[in-house]
């Protein structure tokens, strides 16, 4: 045989058990097991995770329905007469969980196919070989354990936090809220707050710090802020949550400078923690962080040879693509014989908020910190689409590059497609390309993309 399937022969159930069928876990699975490794995957609630069931998938969804409402108001610039427009917060629900059943089934199907085997079981480690399966309380033993359970929302220690959501029940609510209060200021709370406000409801974000996506490009926070006032979320900075008391009309959000909020649901998104409780990690020995996560070096090896652990579990990077490519690289090296490291230094990333920001690399303040000379390149426009509507909303650009090697080191979008963009401008960044690369790419005009490959001048030197 060409690929010596040496881990066969060893006295275990299984060469490899996964626990968790999240993108990561289901990845790893199905690509060990085309290596020919025999593997099972434990999932006690529904395959394919917090991305597919209640995560990126559902959010997108909504995000598209979201953006309808702008789409009626700006066709009559185009000639367009629209009639009258009516949203049906059932209808959308119902689609939604249409469309999860149809993943969930091509996840399950994909896992089948790969000769996969599902135990529809929770899971926890017994000792470095062994898993225990919690329902029956039958043993399985494998030669590796991986761990991808992921992470779940955090909810604080709060007087009222009982009456909180968060977003694993705010996409099954049984009727679209008028008033909605947000607390947080990162990716989830940002994206359900424009996308709420998208489909008529009264949004207010409550952040305590001093401006939203705190480690993002300063530039992309403050106007994305700006852009999400005038479309309609009342953004509320340095604001602590004191209490949520229940009251005979709703909810009413107290903050910590005495301010209450009206709201028929408050959705609480400040941050997410790693699924680590009841997985028997202490018994077999496994370490973790100060934060619970699981410690792992760079091939997603934990301090117990045998087990391994990748995704938001791990809280290296709480990305969907970051699990799935983990997982891979996993799969790979063990399993397929050739060293595969994910690499976490440039990670493409988008914030599905309307407008939507795309970013990649350091952002012009860590680049300032980090090199002796940097150039900025920054751009400020209506598009071309947006005149004929009538939408005063701009978009934004910026490349960030080390004026001594003129390697490009960061560049982030405000604007439409700033999530498609940045897809293709992290193919550029990862092969390593310098502003001269971007400078002699011929345009395609006319695009708002373009001005990537257009910016002649700096508009700041840091010197």
């Amino acid at each position: 045989m060409a690929l010596e399937r040496r881990w066969q022969m060893a006295s275990f159930d299984h060469d490899l058990f996964v626990v968790g069928a999240g993108s990561g876990g289901v990845r790893a699975a199905r690509i060990s097991a085309g290596y020919g490794a025999r593997v099972a995957v434990a999932e006690s609630f529904r395959v394919g995770g917090t991305c597919v069931i209640r995560g990126c998938v559902p959010k997108k969804l909504l995000v598209y329905a979201s953006r309808f409402a702008g789409e009626f108001a700006d066709a009559a610039g185009f000639g367009w007469t629209v009639g009258e427009t009516r949203f049906d917060w059932s209808k959308l629900r119902a689609a939604k969980d249409a469309e999860i059943g149809r993943l969930e089934a091509a996840y399950g199907g994909n896992l089948d196919r790969a000769g996969v085997a599902i135990v529809r079981e929770r899971a926890e480690l017994v000792d470095a070989h062994r898993v225990r399966l919690v329902d029956s309380g039958r043993i399985v033993t494998a030669e590796r354990i991986l761990i991808a359970t992921g992470a779940r929302p955090y909810l604080p220690a709060l007087p009222g936090i009982e009456h909180a959501l968060t977003s694993n029940e705010i996409f099954d609510l049984p009727s679209l809220p008028a008033r909605v209060a947000v607390v947080g200021g990162g990716y989830i709370a940002v994206e359900f707050a424009s996308l709420l406000a998208g489909l008529g409801v009264a949004v207010a974000l409550v952040y305590r710090g001093e401006q939203i996506l705190r480690g993002f490009d300063r530039d992309l926070r403050d106007k994305l802020a700006l852009a999400l006032g005038k479309r309609g979320v009342t953004i509320r900075t340095g604001a602590a949550v004191a209490a949520i008391d229940k009251t005979a009309a709703g909810l009413a959000l107290r903050l910590a400078g005495g301010d209450v909020l009206a709201a028929d649901v408050v959705l609480y998104a400040t941050g997410r923690v790693p699924n680590t409780g009841g997985l028997g990690l202490e018994a077999a020995g496994v370490a973790l962080d100060d934060k619970g996560a699981i410690r792992v070096n760079a091939a997603s090896e934990t301090n117990v040879p045998s087990i391994y652990a990748v995704g938001d579990v791990t809280d290296r990077a709480q990305l969907t693509p970051v699990a799935i490519r983990e997982g891979h690289a996993f799969a790979d090296s063990v399993f397929g014989g050739r060293d595969s490291i994910a690499d976490h230094s440039l990670i493409p990333t988008a914030v599905f908020t309307t407008p939507e920001l795309g970013t990649i690399g350091l952002t012009e303040e860590q680049a300032v910190a980090r090199f002796a000379a940097v150039d900025v390149y920054k751009t400020e426009f209506r598009p071309m689409r947006n005149i004929l509507a009538g939408r005063d909303e701009r978009t934004f650009m910026k490349i960030v590059v080390d004026a001594a090697s003129d390697r490009v080191l960061g560049v982030h979008l405000l604007g439409e497609g700033a999530g498609e963009m940045i897809q293709l401008v992290g193919i550029a960044l990862t092969m390593g390309a310098t502003k001269r690369d971007f400078d002699r790419t011929m345009a395609v005009h006319p695009t708002a993309a373009e001005e990537l490959v257009t910016l002649r001048t700096p508009s700041v030197r840091h010197r």
